[in-house]
Formats: structure tokens, sequence, C-alpha cells
């Protein structure tokens, strides 16, 4: 090993020699105190100091990468904070409406929430997560601080199925609430109607459509909508009157269910008169 080393050195005995000269002149001059040694040293380093001022602008790839790195960490993070502050406005805003229905409302409401949807079908519903362990049960009105949403047509133990207003199977007897005209609130699988309403009958654009007194499926006086159209139907003795839902079914998520059942009673008896 020892003969190997020797063989190199000896090979590139003029390298070695070149730098331990060079290595002697550093250390000569680093501890040489003469004043010419001290201005060439003060020349050096003033040199190097210049040279580093003047490329300083050249950016440091390596750095610029790390601080590139360290910038999309810290925007994920805002980001994040950002979607969650978001989140939480919405979700106190829709929690305050949800709470002033509550306190206003002479009925008894459950609060559920929204754990899937179906908004591509004819028949559209929401599937809610409480079910008869919380006391809910068909024919059950579905409101939010909206409005009408729909009603339970399906309970499980812990599970509920809601059938919307944006269902053709869904009606609900319902009125103009300035001019107290009746009608029946239906979906034809593109628009919310309002049937049944006369050529004659006081109805405008803008007017408040409400549940009516005659239904026996809603307690009178939730909110269902805005007429947002008015077509007259030729030899037709009626018009077609489209309502704009005050609720938004797609961004929806909480709602309440109201301790309402329809009277059995006054099905059979109505049944039996038709």
């Amino acid at each position: 090993m020892l003969q190997r080393i020797y063989q190199y050195l000896f090979l590139f005995k003029e390298y070695v020699l070149l730098v331990v000269l060079v290595a002697i002149s550093i250390i000569l001059m680093v501890f040489n105190d003469n004043s010419q040694v001290r201005f060439i040293r003060s020349i050096t380093i003033g040199t190097i100091g210049a040279i580093q001022q003047t490329f300083a602008f050249i950016p440091n790839i390596a750095s610029l990468q790390n601080e590139n790195e360290l910038l999309r960490k810290v925007n994920v993070t805002l980001a994040d904070e950002v979607n969650q502050l978001r989140e939480s406005r919405l979700e106190i805003i829709r929690l305050r409406s949800m709470i002033a229905l509550k306190e206003t409302s002479s009925i008894s409401l459950t609060a559920g929430k929204i754990v899937a949807k179906n908004m591509n079908l004819l028949r559209n519903t929401f599937t809610l997560d409480i079910g008869a362990n919380d006391s809910v049960h068909v024919g059950n009105p579905i409101v939010t601080g909206e409005g009408l949403v729909g009603r339970v047509v399906a309970a499980s133990g812990n599970y509920s199925i809601v059938q919307i207003v944006f269902n053709v199977d869904f009606r609900a007897s319902a009125k103009v609430q300035r001019s107290r005209v009746d009608g029946i609130l239906a979906w034809d699988g593109k628009t919310l109607v309002l049937k049944e309403i006369a050529k004659s009958q006081d109805v405008k654009e803008g007017d408040a459509i409400i549940t009516s007194d005659y239904s026996n499926a809603f307690p009178p006086g939730i909110k269902i909508g805005i007429v947002s159209k008015i077509t007259e139907i030729p030899n037709s003795l009626f018009k077609k009157i489209e309502v704009a839902p005050t609720v938004n079914f797609t961004m929806t998520e909480e709602v309440y269910v109201m301790d309402f059942i329809p009277s059995l009673e006054r099905i059979v008896l109505e049944g039996q008169k038709k």
C-alpha cells in the first residue's frame, strides 16, 4: 500500500511539489505581518469583495429552488385556510337561517343532514341521515330557512328519502300570497308551475307563492317560490304560471323535518267523496 503511494507521489512529484510550495506561500502570507504582505492581502480581499458585489445579481439556482418550494407549501397552506374560512362562513349563514326558522316555527322541527342527492332524473330525491329512530315518518314535510324542500316518502331506522319539489310525482296545494289565488304546485320535468290558474285570476310576476290553507300535506304559509313568468295558453281557460323556488337545491346541505303528518281521516273522507 505504502509502495503504491510512493509510486503515485513519484509519478506526480512536480504537482505535489507545486501544491506544497503554494501551501507554504499561503501560510507565510497569512502569518507574515510585513507591510507589503498586508497591502497585497488588502488588495486581494478588496478585489474578491468587488467581484462578489458585481456578480451578486446573479441568482443562486439552489436557493431559488428552495425558496420556490417553500412558497408553494405556504401557498397550499393559505389556500386550505381560505377554503376552511369560506366553508365556515357559508355554514354560519346556513345555520343562522336554520336557527331563525326553528325559533319562529310553531311546529316541532328535527334537524337532518343531506347525505345523498339524486338530481338527474324526473323523480329527484334527497337522502337524510335521520330516520324512524329520530321520529321521522312518511309524509313529514321537509323545509329549510329558505322554504319548502319536499316531503318524506320512505324511512328506515337511521335514514329517510325525501321527494323534493323537483319531482314529477310531487304535488302541493299553494297560493299567491298577495292575492290569495289558489292553485296546484307541480313540476313538469323542466319547470316548477302553479297549475289551474284561470286567465282572469290576479297573478303577477314577482308574487310570492306559499303553501295553501287547503293543503293536507303541508302546514300553511311555507315559502315555495316567486312567480318568474306568466304565459297565456291559446284556446285554454288557464295560464301557465312558472315559479322560481326560493330553496337552492344544489347548495342545500341541512334541512328540517317538520313534525306534521297528513290527516288520515281527511284523506279517507276526501277519497270517498271522489
